[in-house]
């Protein structure tokens, strides 16, 4: 690690601790040449999960978009924040933990599903009749039937 103030590139820790958060290790080091301490920090770097759009174009995922179109759904819903957080958390924990760090929109979009039907049946019905683009009443009253006969 190169010393900032003389620019060396050995030192010594000196301390290692945690986070408080535990994401980070915080390193106290000192300079082999200048005995000067300075502080580092040492984080995984993670991968970027990419998100395949429909047409084909990517872009990294976002958490706080997915939060955003979850919360759009559950509009005039009494719907617990912490329990929207916890399932874009789950969401985000399965893409992580898959193979590939690409995923499509629609699949996406079906995890999405999936957890806002655990949580409010009307936000999901929101969700699915932006998400698959209904476009007439047929459409959305088998989307309704299929949500009744899951009961």
């Amino acid at each position: 690690m190169k010393c900032p103030y003389c620019g060396y590139s050995e030192s010594k820790v000196v301390d290692s601790r945690p986070t408080e958060d535990g994401s980070k290790i915080r390193r106290r080091r000192e300079c082999l040449n200048c005995d000067k301490r300075f502080t580092t920090y040492e984080y995984v770097e993670a991968v970027p999960i990419i998100v395949i759009k429909k047409n084909k174009y990517c872009e990294p995922f976002d958490r706080e978009k997915l939060l955003q179109s979850m919360l759009r759904a559950c509009k005039k819903s009494e719907i617990d924040i912490k329990a929207l957080e916890k399932a874009v958390d789950d969401i985000e924990n399965i893409l992580l933990n898959s193979q590939s760090h690409e995923v499509t929109s629609v699949q996406l979009g079906e995890y999405a599903l999936e957890k806002l039907m655990s949580i409010n049946e009307v936000a999901y019905v929101r969700f699915a009749s932006v998400y698959r683009q209904f476009q007439d009443i047929d459409t959305f009253m088998r989307e309704l039937k299929k949500l009744s006969n899951k009961e």
